[in-house]
Protein backbone atom coordinates (compact mmCIF):
# COMPACT_ATOMS: atom_id res chain seq x y z
CA UNK A 1 0.00 0.00 0.00
CA UNK A 2 1.14 3.60 -0.61
CA UNK A 3 1.01 6.13 2.21
CA UNK A 4 0.67 9.82 2.94
CA UNK A 5 -0.42 11.47 6.19
CA UNK A 6 -1.78 14.93 5.65
CA UNK A 7 -0.68 16.27 9.00
CA UNK A 8 3.00 15.47 8.43
CA UNK A 9 5.51 17.94 7.07
CA UNK A 10 7.52 17.33 3.91
CA UNK A 11 10.71 16.45 5.78
CA UNK A 12 9.03 13.47 7.42
CA UNK A 13 7.41 12.54 4.13
CA UNK A 14 10.72 12.30 2.31
CA UNK A 15 12.31 10.39 5.19
CA UNK A 16 9.57 7.77 4.89
CA UNK A 17 9.88 7.72 1.11
CA UNK A 18 13.54 6.83 1.45
CA UNK A 19 12.52 3.57 3.10
CA UNK A 20 10.56 2.53 0.01
CA UNK A 21 13.52 1.78 -2.25
CA UNK A 22 13.70 -0.42 -4.24
CA UNK A 23 10.21 -1.91 -4.17
CA UNK A 24 8.21 1.22 -3.48
CA UNK A 25 6.03 2.34 -0.62
CA UNK A 26 2.78 0.65 0.06
CA UNK A 27 0.77 3.44 -0.90
CA UNK A 28 -0.47 4.64 2.33
CA UNK A 29 -10.07 -26.53 16.62
CA UNK A 30 -7.66 -29.46 16.20
CA UNK A 31 -8.24 -29.54 12.49
CA UNK A 32 -7.79 -25.80 12.51
CA UNK A 33 -4.49 -25.90 14.35
CA UNK A 34 -1.57 -25.59 11.89
CA UNK A 35 1.59 -27.62 12.15
CA UNK A 36 4.33 -26.18 14.33
CA UNK A 37 6.34 -23.64 12.39
CA UNK A 38 9.98 -24.51 11.82
CA UNK A 39 12.66 -21.88 12.42
CA UNK A 40 13.84 -20.66 9.00
CA UNK A 41 17.62 -20.90 8.42
CA UNK A 42 17.86 -17.14 7.90
CA UNK A 43 16.25 -16.31 11.28
CA UNK A 44 17.81 -16.77 14.69
CA UNK A 45 15.91 -18.26 17.60
CA UNK A 46 16.04 -14.81 19.19
CA UNK A 47 13.60 -13.54 16.56
CA UNK A 48 11.10 -16.30 17.28
CA UNK A 49 8.29 -15.58 19.72
CA UNK A 50 6.21 -18.69 20.38
CA UNK A 51 2.46 -18.12 20.88
CA UNK A 52 2.65 -19.16 24.54
CA UNK A 53 5.32 -16.51 25.16
CA UNK A 54 3.34 -13.80 23.41
CA UNK A 55 0.99 -11.34 25.09
CA UNK A 56 -2.06 -13.38 26.00
CA UNK A 57 -4.94 -13.06 23.58
CA UNK A 58 -8.38 -12.72 25.17
CA UNK A 59 -10.30 -16.02 25.08
CA UNK A 60 -12.50 -16.58 22.00
CA UNK A 61 -15.68 -16.34 24.07
CA UNK A 62 -14.78 -12.69 24.72
CA UNK A 63 -14.00 -11.89 21.07
CA UNK A 64 -17.04 -13.22 19.23
CA UNK A 65 -15.46 -16.64 18.76
CA UNK A 66 -12.32 -15.28 17.06
CA UNK A 67 -9.22 -17.10 18.37
CA UNK A 68 -6.21 -14.78 18.33
CA UNK A 69 -3.82 -17.57 19.34
CA UNK A 70 -4.87 -19.66 16.34
CA UNK A 71 -4.45 -16.65 14.06
CA UNK A 72 -0.95 -16.16 15.50
CA UNK A 73 -0.12 -19.80 14.73
CA UNK A 74 -1.23 -19.31 11.11
CA UNK A 75 1.15 -16.37 10.84
CA UNK A 76 4.04 -18.39 12.29
CA UNK A 77 3.52 -21.12 9.72
CA UNK A 78 3.59 -18.60 6.87
CA UNK A 79 6.81 -17.09 8.18
CA UNK A 80 8.39 -20.55 8.32
CA UNK A 81 8.32 -20.63 4.49
CA UNK A 82 10.61 -17.58 4.37
CA UNK A 83 10.31 -14.67 1.92
CA UNK A 84 7.19 -15.10 -0.24
CA UNK A 85 7.17 -12.66 -3.15
CA UNK A 86 4.82 -13.19 -6.06
CA UNK A 87 5.81 -16.06 -8.36
CA UNK A 88 8.21 -17.65 -5.84
CA UNK A 89 8.27 -21.34 -4.81
CA UNK A 90 7.83 -20.21 -1.18
CA UNK A 91 4.61 -18.43 -2.06
CA UNK A 92 3.37 -21.58 -3.82
CA UNK A 93 4.04 -23.53 -0.60
CA UNK A 94 2.23 -20.85 1.38
CA UNK A 95 -0.72 -21.03 -0.99
CA UNK A 96 -0.88 -24.82 -0.60
CA UNK A 97 -0.82 -24.41 3.18
CA UNK A 98 -3.60 -21.80 3.17
CA UNK A 99 -5.68 -23.98 0.84
CA UNK A 100 -5.25 -27.07 3.03
CA UNK A 101 -6.27 -25.14 6.14
CA UNK A 102 -9.29 -23.59 4.46
CA UNK A 103 -10.47 -26.97 3.24
CA UNK A 104 -10.02 -28.42 6.73
CA UNK A 105 -12.43 -25.72 7.93
CA UNK A 106 -15.01 -26.94 5.40
CA UNK A 107 -14.61 -23.91 3.16
CA UNK A 108 -15.38 -23.83 -0.55
CA UNK A 109 -12.35 -22.22 -2.21
CA UNK A 110 -11.96 -20.93 -5.77
CA UNK A 111 -8.51 -20.42 -7.28
CA UNK A 112 -8.20 -17.63 -9.84
CA UNK A 113 -4.86 -17.80 -11.64
CA UNK A 114 -3.59 -15.19 -14.08
CA UNK A 115 -0.40 -14.01 -15.74
CA UNK A 116 0.78 -10.52 -14.86
CA UNK A 117 3.23 -8.42 -16.83
CA UNK A 118 5.58 -6.83 -14.32
CA UNK A 119 8.83 -4.81 -14.51
CA UNK A 120 10.75 -8.06 -13.81
CA UNK A 121 8.88 -10.07 -16.44
CA UNK A 122 5.67 -12.05 -16.65
CA UNK A 123 4.70 -13.72 -13.38
CA UNK A 124 2.04 -16.32 -12.67
CA UNK A 125 -0.18 -15.23 -9.80
CA UNK A 126 -3.14 -16.83 -8.02
CA UNK A 127 -5.92 -15.35 -5.91
CA UNK A 128 -7.77 -17.59 -3.46
CA UNK A 129 -11.42 -16.84 -2.76
CA UNK A 130 -13.50 -18.49 -0.03
CA UNK A 131 -17.20 -18.33 -0.92
CA UNK A 132 -19.75 -18.73 1.88
CA UNK A 133 -23.31 -18.59 0.49
CA UNK A 134 -26.02 -16.34 1.90
CA UNK A 135 -29.80 -16.45 2.01
CA UNK A 136 -30.36 -13.60 -0.44
CA UNK A 137 -28.44 -11.75 -3.20
CA UNK A 138 -25.51 -9.67 -2.03
CA UNK A 139 -21.84 -10.20 -1.12
CA UNK A 140 -19.78 -8.90 1.77
CA UNK A 141 -16.14 -9.13 0.68
CA UNK A 142 -13.27 -9.51 3.13
CA UNK A 143 -9.72 -9.23 1.84
CA UNK A 144 -5.99 -9.51 2.52
CA UNK A 145 -2.87 -10.06 0.45
CA UNK A 146 -0.63 -13.06 1.12
CA UNK A 147 2.50 -12.19 -0.88
CA UNK A 148 5.48 -10.41 0.69
CA UNK A 149 7.79 -7.64 -0.44
CA UNK A 150 10.51 -8.70 -2.88
CA UNK A 151 13.45 -8.19 -0.52
CA UNK A 152 16.17 -10.52 0.74
CA UNK A 153 15.37 -12.00 4.18
CA UNK A 154 12.00 -10.26 4.33
CA UNK A 155 9.55 -12.73 5.93
CA UNK A 156 6.62 -10.37 6.43
CA UNK A 157 5.22 -11.47 9.78
CA UNK A 158 3.10 -8.33 9.98
CA UNK A 159 3.06 -7.43 6.26
CA UNK A 160 1.05 -9.40 5.36
CA UNK A 161 1.30 -12.54 7.46
CA UNK A 162 -0.84 -10.95 10.17
CA UNK A 163 -3.82 -10.04 7.98
CA UNK A 164 -3.63 -13.40 6.21
CA UNK A 165 -3.69 -15.17 9.57
CA UNK A 166 -6.65 -13.02 10.56
CA UNK A 167 -8.59 -13.94 7.41
CA UNK A 168 -7.79 -17.63 7.85
CA UNK A 169 -9.29 -17.44 11.34
CA UNK A 170 -12.32 -15.57 9.97
CA UNK A 171 -12.77 -18.43 7.49
CA UNK A 172 -12.55 -21.02 10.28
CA UNK A 173 -15.20 -19.12 12.18
CA UNK A 174 -17.55 -18.48 9.24
CA UNK A 175 -17.35 -21.47 6.90
CA UNK A 176 -20.36 -23.72 7.43
CA UNK A 177 -22.47 -20.82 8.69
CA UNK A 178 -25.06 -19.01 6.61
CA UNK A 179 -25.95 -15.36 6.95
CA UNK A 180 -28.33 -13.05 5.16
CA UNK A 181 -25.68 -12.21 2.54
CA UNK A 182 -22.85 -14.25 1.09
CA UNK A 183 -19.40 -13.68 2.56
CA UNK A 184 -16.39 -13.96 0.27
CA UNK A 185 -12.87 -13.94 1.72
CA UNK A 186 -10.19 -13.02 -0.84
CA UNK A 187 -6.48 -13.77 -0.46
CA UNK A 188 -4.83 -11.53 -3.07
CA UNK A 189 -1.56 -12.34 -4.78
CA UNK A 190 0.79 -9.63 -6.01
CA UNK A 191 -0.18 -6.67 -3.83
CA UNK A 192 3.45 -5.62 -3.43
CA UNK A 193 5.36 -3.77 -6.14
CA UNK A 194 7.91 -5.89 -7.96
CA UNK A 195 10.23 -2.89 -8.42
CA UNK A 196 8.70 0.50 -7.59
CA UNK A 197 5.14 1.22 -6.48
CA UNK A 198 2.97 2.64 -9.26
CA UNK A 199 -0.53 2.24 -10.65
CA UNK A 200 0.73 -0.59 -12.85
CA UNK A 201 3.33 -2.13 -10.54
CA UNK A 202 1.15 -2.97 -7.52
CA UNK A 203 -2.22 -4.48 -6.55
CA UNK A 204 -2.03 -7.14 -9.29
CA UNK A 205 -4.38 -9.60 -7.59
CA UNK A 206 -7.07 -7.18 -6.47
CA UNK A 207 -7.07 -5.42 -9.83
CA UNK A 208 -7.53 -8.76 -11.59
CA UNK A 209 -10.35 -9.86 -9.25
CA UNK A 210 -12.21 -6.55 -9.52
CA UNK A 211 -11.98 -6.68 -13.32
CA UNK A 212 -13.23 -10.28 -13.43
CA UNK A 213 -16.14 -9.45 -11.14
CA UNK A 214 -17.04 -6.46 -13.30
CA UNK A 215 -17.11 -8.69 -16.39
CA UNK A 216 -19.20 -11.50 -14.87
CA UNK A 217 -21.62 -9.17 -13.11
CA UNK A 218 -20.67 -10.08 -9.52
CA UNK A 219 -19.18 -6.66 -8.76
CA UNK A 220 -22.56 -4.94 -8.51
CA UNK A 221 -23.58 -7.45 -5.82
CA UNK A 222 -20.82 -6.39 -3.39
CA UNK A 223 -22.47 -4.49 -0.54
CA UNK A 224 -19.19 -3.69 1.23
CA UNK A 225 -15.50 -4.63 1.23
CA UNK A 226 -13.42 -4.86 4.41
CA UNK A 227 -9.66 -5.04 3.80
CA UNK A 228 -7.07 -5.86 6.47
CA UNK A 229 -3.33 -5.22 6.10
CA UNK A 230 -0.52 -5.01 8.72
CA UNK A 231 -2.73 -5.45 11.77
CA UNK A 232 -0.68 -7.67 14.10
CA UNK A 233 1.84 -5.31 15.68
CA UNK A 234 2.22 -5.21 19.46
CA UNK A 235 1.78 -1.44 19.41
CA UNK A 236 -1.56 -1.43 17.59
CA UNK A 237 -2.33 2.01 16.14
CA UNK A 238 -5.00 1.84 13.43
CA UNK A 239 -5.78 5.14 11.71
CA UNK A 240 -8.77 6.04 9.55
CA UNK A 241 -7.95 5.93 5.85
CA UNK A 242 -9.47 9.02 4.23
CA UNK A 243 -9.72 7.33 0.82
CA UNK A 244 -12.06 4.67 2.24
CA UNK A 245 -15.85 4.96 2.04
CA UNK A 246 -16.93 7.27 4.90
CA UNK A 247 -20.03 5.39 6.09
CA UNK A 248 -18.14 2.10 6.17
CA UNK A 249 -15.18 3.64 8.00
CA UNK A 250 -17.61 5.11 10.54
CA UNK A 251 -19.21 1.68 11.04
CA UNK A 252 -15.85 0.00 11.73
CA UNK A 253 -14.70 2.74 14.15
CA UNK A 254 -18.02 2.90 16.00
CA UNK A 255 -17.94 -0.90 16.36
CA UNK A 256 -14.39 -0.75 17.73
CA UNK A 257 -15.42 1.99 20.17
CA UNK A 258 -18.41 -0.04 21.44
CA UNK A 259 -16.11 -3.01 22.01
CA UNK A 260 -13.68 -0.90 24.05
CA UNK A 261 -10.89 -0.62 21.47
CA UNK A 262 -10.74 3.15 21.00
CA UNK A 263 -7.09 3.17 22.11
CA UNK A 264 -6.24 0.86 19.18
CA UNK A 265 -8.62 2.38 16.58
CA UNK A 266 -7.46 5.98 16.73
CA UNK A 267 -9.31 9.20 16.06
CA UNK A 268 -6.64 10.17 13.52
CA UNK A 269 -6.55 10.23 9.72
CA UNK A 270 -4.12 8.90 7.15
CA UNK A 271 -4.25 8.24 3.41
CA UNK A 272 -3.27 4.87 1.97
CA UNK A 273 -3.18 3.17 -1.42
CA UNK A 274 -3.97 -0.53 -0.99
CA UNK A 275 -6.04 -3.40 -2.40
CA UNK A 276 -9.31 -1.65 -1.51
CA UNK A 277 -8.54 0.91 -4.24
CA UNK A 278 -9.15 -1.67 -6.97
CA UNK A 279 -12.75 -1.88 -5.78
CA UNK A 280 -13.25 1.77 -4.79
CA UNK A 281 -12.39 2.78 -8.36
CA UNK A 282 -15.28 0.60 -9.57
CA UNK A 283 -17.81 2.07 -7.18
CA UNK A 284 -17.68 -0.55 -4.39
CA UNK A 285 -17.93 0.73 -0.79
CA UNK A 286 -14.62 -0.30 0.81
CA UNK A 287 -12.52 0.35 3.91
CA UNK A 288 -8.86 -0.38 4.64
CA UNK A 289 -8.10 -1.41 8.24
CA UNK A 290 -4.36 -0.84 8.56
CA UNK A 291 -1.92 0.26 11.24
CA UNK A 292 0.20 3.40 11.27
CA UNK A 293 2.89 1.36 9.52
CA UNK A 294 5.48 4.06 8.65
CA UNK A 295 5.99 4.63 12.39
CA UNK A 296 6.49 0.98 13.34
CA UNK A 297 10.23 0.97 12.67
CA UNK A 298 10.27 -2.46 11.00
CA UNK A 299 7.95 -1.88 8.03
CA UNK A 300 9.49 -3.13 4.77
CA UNK A 301 12.65 -4.30 6.53
CA UNK A 302 13.99 -7.79 7.38
CA UNK A 303 13.07 -7.01 11.00
CA UNK A 304 9.37 -7.70 10.25
CA UNK A 305 9.56 -10.98 12.20
CA UNK A 306 7.39 -12.93 14.63
CA UNK A 307 8.65 -11.05 17.69
CA UNK A 308 6.94 -7.92 16.37
CA UNK A 309 3.38 -9.25 16.38
CA UNK A 310 0.88 -10.13 19.05
CA UNK A 311 -1.93 -12.66 19.36
CA UNK A 312 -3.76 -10.04 21.40
CA UNK A 313 -3.64 -7.54 18.53
CA UNK A 314 -4.91 -10.17 16.11
CA UNK A 315 -7.78 -10.95 18.50
CA UNK A 316 -8.71 -7.27 18.82
CA UNK A 317 -8.87 -6.66 15.08
CA UNK A 318 -10.58 -10.02 14.53
CA UNK A 319 -13.24 -9.11 17.09
CA UNK A 320 -13.92 -5.82 15.30
CA UNK A 321 -14.23 -7.65 11.96
CA UNK A 322 -16.62 -10.23 13.44
CA UNK A 323 -18.91 -7.61 14.93
CA UNK A 324 -18.75 -5.28 11.90
CA UNK A 325 -19.70 -8.22 9.70
CA UNK A 326 -22.74 -8.86 11.91
CA UNK A 327 -23.79 -5.24 11.48
CA UNK A 328 -23.43 -5.47 7.70
CA UNK A 329 -25.46 -8.69 7.63
CA UNK A 330 -28.31 -6.88 9.38
CA UNK A 331 -28.34 -3.83 7.08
Amino acid sequence: MNWSTKKWNWLVFFAVAALCVPAGCKAHADAAKPEAAATPPFMSMATQNPPQADAQAPPPEKTGGFDGSLAYDYVAKQVSFGPRPAGSPALAKTRDYIMSQLKSFGCTVDTDSFSADTPIGRLQMTNLVVKIPGERPGIILLGTHYDTLRMDNFVGADDAGSSTGLMMEMARLLCGKRGRYAVWIAFFDGEEAQKQWSDLDSLYGSRDMAARMALNGDLKNIRAMLLADIIGGKQLRIMRDTTSTPWLTKLVWSTADKLGYSSEFLDQDTSVEDDHDSFLKRGVPAVDVITDFPNMGYWHTPQDTMDKISAKSLAIVGHVFVETLKELQEK
